[in-house]
């Protein structure tokens, strides 16, 4: 046997017109702003859907845009150029180049599927919106519109700071740290070679006359007597003859000879 339903309230009659009224009142008393455009451009959020921006540099030319694009918006034109090989003997390679790239806005209804599924990151949401035309094929940007697209481009978001960090950039840093090591090895390799092969030759002795002329304040101190050693030469040294007086040239008279200066024996 089904449960009775709950009794439910009466509702009084002109409740709905009453909330609609009440909300019209409360917009009565706020203040209106009007946004001064085209004079003042709006703020807009950077993720803003305006246009697509193409970075050519990164188009590989896979066509996954195309394919994925529900409203087939975009056109692509390319062709294949034959590589030579980079080393001898090696095999010549093809790759794609892009010939056309379009973007019809007329048709875009802006899901930014393109923009997801690139893998290679070639397009890009811009905050542009003032490219509205008078004739509508205008609407149908070419590589060279969309590239200048990519000039409006805002700057990626900051990462947070408890984020992980980029699998790239962790790779290149793994990279960096391991030459470095190596690096770091074969110079300690080096070192420890070269301290094994002076251990090995043994301490060269210095002659000490290349010593002397190796250092000039050396050979001077070796070439300049000390006090102590003239001293003791002095010592050590014998008295010489007594020097003769000086005898004038002939043909002059000789000069008298000077009596001592001392007390004369017989005069004491």
């Amino acid at each position: 046997m089904a449960e009775p339903l709950p009794p439910t309230r009466s509702r009084i009659p002109g409740s709905g017109l009453a909330k609609g009224l009440a909300v019209t009142l409360r917009t009565l008393t706020k203040k209106t702003v009007t946004a001064q455009y085209p004079d003042a451009q709006p703020e807009l959020p950077p993720r803003t859907r305006g246009v697509i921006g193409l970075f050519e540099e990164n188009c590989t030319v896979c066509m996954l845009c195309a394919r994925e694009c529900p409203d087939w918006c975009i056109y692509i034109d390319s062709h294949k150029e034959t590589v030579p090989p980079t080393a001898p003997g090696g095999r010549e390679r093809s790759r794609n180049v892009l010939d056309r790239f379009a973007i019809d806005f007329s048709l875009c209804m802006y899901c930014g599927i393109c923009i997801e599924v690139c893998p290679f990151d070639a397009l890009f949401w811009s905050p542009e919106f003032e490219y509205a035309e008078t004739d509508i094929h205008e609407l149908t940007h070419e590589r060279d519109k969309l590239r200048e697209w990519m000039w409006t481009v805002p700057a990626p978001p900051a990462l947070d700071p408890a984020a992980e960090e980029p699998k790239e950039i962790a790779a290149a840093r793994k990279s960096a740290d391991k030459l470095a090591t190596e690096q770091a090895a074969q110079a300690e390799a080096a070192r420890t070679e070269a301290a094994q092969a002076e251990a090995a030759q043994g301490p060269t002795e210095t002659p000490q006359g290349d010593s002397a002329q190796g250092d000039p304040a050396q050979a001077e101190a070796a070439q300049k007597p000390t006090e102590a050693d003239s001293a003791q030469g002095d010592q050590a040294a014998p008295p010489g003859p007594p020097t003769a007086p000086p005898t004038a040239p002939p043909g002059q008279p000789e000069p008298p000879a000077t009596p001592p200066s001392g007390p004369q024996e017989g005069q004491s």
